[in-house]
This record gives C-alpha cells, structure tokens and sequence, in this order.
C-alpha cells in the first residue's frame, strides 16, 4: 500500500507525539502505515507512507538518488549567480551538495493558503524556485537557499520520484494503486 498525502504546515510526520503537538494521525486512519521519508513540521506537501518495507527503502535509500521538487518561496529575488550556485551545488557546514535543478517560477495556481500566513515586508519582494534535488539532507532546501542569501519563507514538496501532490488539496490523501 502506497498512500499520498499533503501535509500541512504544523503537522509532525509521525503518528505520535509525547509534546501533544499535531500528527498524521489527526489525518490518516489507516493501520501499520509509515512515512518513507521525513519532511519537517515547518514545511507543506507530498508525503509518502507506506506499510511495504522494500517500496520505503527504495524511496529513502540515498543510493538511489530518488529525485523530489520543491517549490519554495524565497526572501528577496535571486538573480542568476545564485542560482548557478545552486545548479552547481554549495558548500554547507556537512559538505559540498550535489547539484540541483532550479528555475524562477509564479506562484503556483493550485496552491492553498498557509495557516499561519509568511512573515512579509514590505520593501522586500519574495520569489518562487522550483529546485529539483536527488539527496535528501536535514532541512537541506533552507540552507541551500541560505547560502546563497535567500532564506526560505514557504517550502512545499511537490513531487518524489513520479508521484506528486497533483488533486490533493493540503491535509487530503489518497491510497496509489
């Protein structure tokens, strides 16, 4: 069994927590389910779970360079070195990363509004990236845009692998066949 869900902000990608903040169990009602994968209560989106113990070291397993897209929203416009420096990769406290696919893109028409909204100011304008990544470090995607001076506001996981957050509204999910 494969479900795909998205996560809201807020949301713990595990079923409990001693601190009584919210989980996926507030949403999934499904039995000996697990996320193949973290993605920090601080970020939105595609979430896989899986009760297949192959399927989630297939999609976990670094060694297979499973490929996930993030749009994120950045603090101010980056211009072309900074994102050259993301298509070649930067240099982080852990190492170097690999590289990554990145474009400028518009707010995606589909999404859903965050709760709580993105800290704005106003002299200072915010950009969409698409950035497509095949290593999956802890809280990668923020460093990386950190790095070359665009701190992440809004990161939501669009897609892993061929699957992705397509007809699934943020807190739904649905079972893949």
């Amino acid at each position: 069994m494969l479900i795909l869900f998205n996560k809201p902000y807020g949301i713990l990608p595990q079923f409990t927590d001693d601190g009584g903040r919210p989980t996926l169990a507030e949403f999934i009602p499904v039995p000996d389910v697990y996320a193949a994968g973290r993605l920090d209560r601080d970020s939105e989106g595609l979430l896989l779970l899986t009760d297949d113990g192959a399927l989630q070291h297939r999609i976990t397993d670094p060694a297979n360079e499973m490929s996930k897209a993030y749009w994120v929203q950045v603090e101010g416009e980056p211009d072309d070195m900074a994102l050259e420096a993301l298509r070649n990769g930067v240099e982080l406290r852990d190492g170097p990363t690999r590289p990554a696919k990145v474009s400028r893109i518009e707010e995606p028409p589909t999404l859903w509004p965050r709760q709580p909204p993105i800290r704005t100011r106003r002299a200072i304008p915010t950009r969409w990236l698409l950035l497509s990544l095949s290593e999956g470090r802890n809280r990668q995607v923020r460093r990386m845009t950190a790095a070359v001076g665009h701190p992440t506001l809004r990161l939501i996981r669009y897609r892993i692998g061929s699957w992705t957050l397509d007809g699934l509204a943020s807190g739904e999910w649905r079972e893949q066949t």
